[in-house]
């Protein structure tokens, strides 16, 4: 019996398509669907009427899914019907990624799909009216199709498998030709690619040419697990599998906070690896339940968008601390990129791990004074987990940075934590990283900070974080050359960690034009970037651009979600110029600490700005009492106190503070 339409129900796709062995079932009808056109017989996808590059698995997928009518179409079941052959393939993974190339030509949304639902943890569903046309062809047999059609059928990304369609009997004499002429055109093929030089045989072979992946990005691993509330746990997983790599590899690794962008970007894999300047980019997903951990990953060659590995981990709750550190070693391995001396995995509690990664997902997402529960929850169950240590140290050091924890407490606290972490692990870059800024705003010991943090980027010299907080600190001391320098080394990291921080830097040596010019180009990308705009927004008012000034410093409050605020900046200075303005933000600064804590630094710049002497003298000296770590950052950099630079009791808050003198 001939099939008339794309009938998948009566067999495997793997047979009916691509293994047409014997079987005479032909599949001839065009499905229609939204602006999509899909023609089974020449197994093509288009869109207008114009062809749509898809791979081969994804379009044999979009085929079952679009005949199911409306059917769940369960992942077993396309498992068995797509996989069942390939068993080196992980196939939750590859149906995860086939899917994700689905939606990638159909231009549709997971959230809100048109064509393919999903059935979390279950399978996915095609709910567009689909259209049954005729095919171009008519009603046309398999008997008189083209041979050339029969024989060439895609079989993915490196090569054509030649396959053939029953055709009708032939006379012997016919037979014997037509199979010598099939032979004969066999050994030319050989011939021209055994015996190159030929363009055939370098297409062929290019693979052992081409040049070795140096660069990687890990692409936030998808989670599988059908709950939201897994989330923290997927990325912390994809996390450390990127902090693993950078230590077990001589990879250049690409940072989280570039990575995180994508998470659920649905971007082609290539275009990402442009963006990123990587030559592979590591794909996956992780599902959680019953104490069972499934993690499939996959590497793709950016230039190409050809899969170099794969790979799939099972394991329970008592070994997925030590998952992201055997993948890594399993990547490096394969990419012959493996470290001199890999680090030694170290046992951690999975419930002290699990707690890390809530955490650490927490402060990602600007949730701070949560996150600092659960790190202290970490190092109580494992007292000898070193990055809860490092995380509870950057807790309390950036607490009392933003002025919600009192310093006197907070950075003695940041300090010790800071140390444990070194103890426990002197190879976790994290450790000497926070060590670094607890011991300079603890004690103001600036040439230990500095070793702290460089021995940091020694250990990961793409660690961006080590050196933004090494260029605010060599600014602080006043070493303004040598702090554009390491900024740029940062930003060239991870352009995406602190997309203000070169701004910040060019502001900081009173560099206005370079600060404002780094800041607008910077402001295109990252539009919703109160760093940025609040170093604009410093940079025009000392440029005497207090209109320009203002209307970054409304836009950074209206992002921080302060938009009442926002407005009243506008109409002050509308009514009263650039002073109004800093009054209406001194007086609404004054109000929130009737209630709460604010940082007396900000007060006594705010009072700076109004030129009022010895208010400001009087708030700056009570804000060195309480060794707020602001102090140190700013009270010479900023033009805001340079009245104040003659005065006997500035100079002697400098002297006592610690500061080489600036002026």
């Amino acid at each position: 019996m001939l099939h008339s339409e794309c009938d998948s129900r009566s067999l495997k796709f793997s047979d009916a398509i691509l293994h047409p062995r014997g079987s005479a079932q032909v599949l001839l009808a065009v499905l229609e669907f939204g602006e999509f056109k899909l023609d089974c017989a020449r197994f093509e996808l288009l869109h207008n009427g114009h062809s749509v590059k898809l791979e081969r698995k994804p379009l044999e997928l979009l085929i079952l899914l679009a005949t199911s009518n409306d059917r769940l179409v369960t992942r077993a079941e396309i498992a068995e019907r797509l996989w069942d052959r390939e068993v080196f393939v992980d196939t939750e993974h590859g149906i995860n990624t086939a899917i994700r190339k689905i939606r990638q030509v159909l231009r549709d949304d997971p959230d809100q799909p048109r064509f393919v639902q999903t059935a979390p943890g279950m399978g996915y569903r095609f709910i567009a009216p689909v259209v049954t046309l005729p095919s171009p062809g008519g009603d046309a047999t398999p008997q008189e199709a083209k041979l050339s059609d029969a024989i060439a059928v895609p079989r993915g990304n490196d090569a054509e498998e030649v396959v053939t369609a029953p055709a009708t009997e032939l006379p012997a004499s016919r037979k014997f030709w037509l199979a010598t002429g099939i032979v004969g055109a066999l050994g030319v093929l050989i011939l021209a690619v055994t015996l190159g030089p030929h363009p055939l045989a370098a297409r062929w072979l290019q693979r052992d040419s081409l040049p070795a992946i140096t660069s990687l990005a890990v692409i936030p691993l998808d989670n599988l697990s059908g709950d939201p509330n897994q989330e923290y746990f997927t990325d912390g997983m994809t996390d450390e599998l990127i902090t693993m790599l950078a230590k077990d590899s001589n990879l250049r690794i690409t940072s989280r906070t570039s990575v995180m962008q994508y998470k659920n970007a649905r971007r082609p894999l290539p275009e990402i690896a442009r963006a990123l300047n990587v030559d592979g980019i590591l794909e996956g997903s992780i599902s959680r339940s019953n104490g069972e951990v499934h993690m499939t990953l996959q590497l793709i060659r950016a230039d190409t968008d050809t899969h170099v590995w794969a790979d799939s981990y099972d394991r329970n709750a008592n070994d997925v601390a030590a998952l992201p550190d055997e993948a890594a070693r399993d990547i490096a391995n394969r990419l012959h990129s493996a470290a001199a001396s890999p680090t030694v995995a170290r046992y951690v509690n999975p419930e002290a791990h699990d707690d890390y990664l809530h955490g650490h997902y927490l402060w990602m997402v600007g949730r701070n004074s949560d996150a600092g529960t659960y790190y202290q929850k970490a190092v109580q169950i494992q007292p000898d987990y070193a990055l809860g240590w490092a995380g509870l140290s950057e807790f309390y050091s950036v607490r009392a940075l933003d002025g919600d924890l009192d310093p006197r407490q907070a950075l003695p606290l940041a300090e010790d934590a800071g140390r444990k972490a070194v103890e426990l692990d002197p190879a976790l870059p994290q450790a000497h990283t926070v060590l670094g800024a607890a011991i300079f705003f603890n004690r103001l010991d600036g040439t230990q900070a500095l070793i702290e943090v460089t021995r940091a980027t020694e250990l990961n010299p793409q660690y961006s974080e080590a050196y933004h907080l090494h260029a605010k600190i060599l600014c602080a001391l006043g070493r303004n050359n040598e702090a554009i320098v390491v900024q740029k080394l940062s930003t060239a990291a991870n352009p995406f960690a602190h997309p203000g921080a070169m701004a910040e830097i060019y502001l900081c040596v009173r560099d206005y034009d370079d600060s404002i010019a780094d800041g607008r180009m910077r402001l295109k990308d990252f539009p919703d970037s109160a760093d940025i705009l609040d170093d604009l927004a410093e940079s025009y008012h000392w440029k005497h651009l207090d209109k320009e000034a203002t209307e970054m410093r409304a836009r950074e409050l209206i992002i921080e979600g302060k938009g009442p605020l926002g407005s009243a900046v506008r109409a002050a200075f509308k009514s009263g110029g650039f002073t109004a303005v800093v009054r209406s933000e001194l007086a609404d600064l004054e109000k929130k600490a009737l209630t709460g804590r604010v940082a007396t630094f900000d007060l006594a710049r705010l009072h700076a700005l109004l030129s009022e002497h010895e208010k400001t003298l009087d708030l700056l000296e009570q804000s060195a009492h309480e060794r707020d770590p602001l102090l140190l950052f700013m009270i010479q950099p900023d033009p805001a106190f340079d009245f104040l630079h003659a005065d006997p009791r500035y100079r002697a808050l400098i002297q006592r503070i610690g500061l080489p003198p600036a002026y």
